[in-house]
Order: structure tokens, then sequence, then C-alpha cells
């Protein structure tokens, strides 16, 4: 595959997660940021390599095949994440755009002698599950920050938004995976939030609360 049919294929991927039916041509192209027509031509180039199901205004799924690739794809872009912050000390703001470019060696031995020296981390800076070599998932219990009430507490698990503009600012805010946060009060005007880390509180926006995960403790 070329670079661009991977691209294609991890973003159905991606994209496919958040809906049951098929995913439009529209939601490819603002994801990509292309032109609609210039995705219906790579969709069927994808579909004549058994990658895709495409049909004219129906949407297009992943086949088998198709969401095999897609997962290997982003394995290999979540492991390269977690070495890029475990073994040299990135910052989980800086990985994503190095990890673009990373993700599409080749090499399987590579990436499989990448998981062992890590040890075959399940899920990468950001809290996102790493498919194993064989594109199976372990998933946890997870909820969002705003779905907690007040009093209650939660582990921080992952993030739904992983732009570098949010990352830094959680940074600021001292919330990092593993960070416990009670929620102290919850507004009932806006949902904003009072929250608790340690013995340093910070209140928080309602779109901060529904972009981070947190599994109940």
């Amino acid at each position: 595959m070329t670079f661009s049919e991977e691209n294609y294929l991890k973003t159905i991927y991606h994209l496919t997660i958040l809906t049951d039916s098929g995913v439009s041509t529209n939601a490819i192209a603002d994801k990509m940021e292309t032109k609609a027509s210039s995705v219906t031509d790579m969709l069927k180039k994808l579909a004549e390599k058994d990658l895709v199901h495409y049909k004219k205004y129906q949407g297009v799924s992943l086949t088998d095949n198709g969401r095999l690739a897609a997962k290997m794809i982003v394995r290999k872009h979540r492991l390269w994440e977690v070495f890029l912050v475990e073994k040299l000390d990135f910052a989980w703001d800086e990985v994503h755009d190095i990890a673009e470019q990373l993700e599409h060696i080749k090499s399987e031995k590579l990436i499989n002698k990448l998981d062992d020296f890590l040890g075959n981390p399940t899920e990468d800076p950001h809290g996102d599950p790493i498919p194993d070599a064989n594109g199976r998932i372990i998933k946890i219990e997870k909820q969002l920050l705003s779905e907690l009430n007040e009093n209650q507490s939660g582990v921080c698990v992952g993030v739904k938004d992983t732009s570098s503009e949010f990352l830094q600012y959680l940074d600021k805010l001292g919330i990092a995976l593993g960070a416990e946060i009670k929620v102290l009060v919850k507004e009932s005007f806006d949902q904003s939030l009072r929250i608790a880390i340690g013995t340093k509180e910070n209140a928080i926006s309602s779109k901060i609360a529904s972009n981070l995960f947190v599994q109940r403790s």
C-alpha cells in the first residue's frame, strides 16, 4: 500500500469506531481535509484491493482485510509514540506528528521487536489501546470525567482530544495519565467542575471534562 492508502484506511478505521453505519465520503473528506471527489477515487482503489466495501451513496466500511491492515497501522503509530515518550523523553504533546511518519515503516519484524523492547504495552501515552500483532485490543472500562458526580473520583486513563494545545493545557493543570481526580463541585448552570488532584484544586470547563477519560476509583 502507498502512504496515502494507509492514511485513508486509518482514517476510516477511526471514523468507524464512532458509528454503527457506513462512513460517508464527506466525513472522510472533512477528516483528511481533502475533496469528496478525491475520496471517491481512493475508495474505488481500496475496494479493488478488497480493503473496503464501497457503494456510491451508501458509505464505506472496512473489509476484514482492511480492518486488520488499519489496526496494524494504528499499532505501529501507537508503539512509536510509546517509544518516543518512554525512551527518548518526548512530551506527550510532541509525538503524534513524528509517529505519523514512522507508522509507514513496512518491517513487521522491526515493529514486533519494538513491541518486545517496550515490554508489550497495551496503551499509548494518550491512553489509547495498542492492537497486538494479531489485531487484538484489550479494552478497559472508562467514562468521561464530565459523567462523574460531586464527590466521585476517577483515575485519568486517556484523552479524547489529542491535540498539542489540549495536552499542553492539561500539563499546566497537572493532569496526566494516572492522576486521580476528584470532583468537588459540579455547577448545574454550565456543568463546569471544581476538581482536586492531590492537594491542588482547579476549576475546569465542561469542554475539558468531556475530553478526559477516567476509570472510577
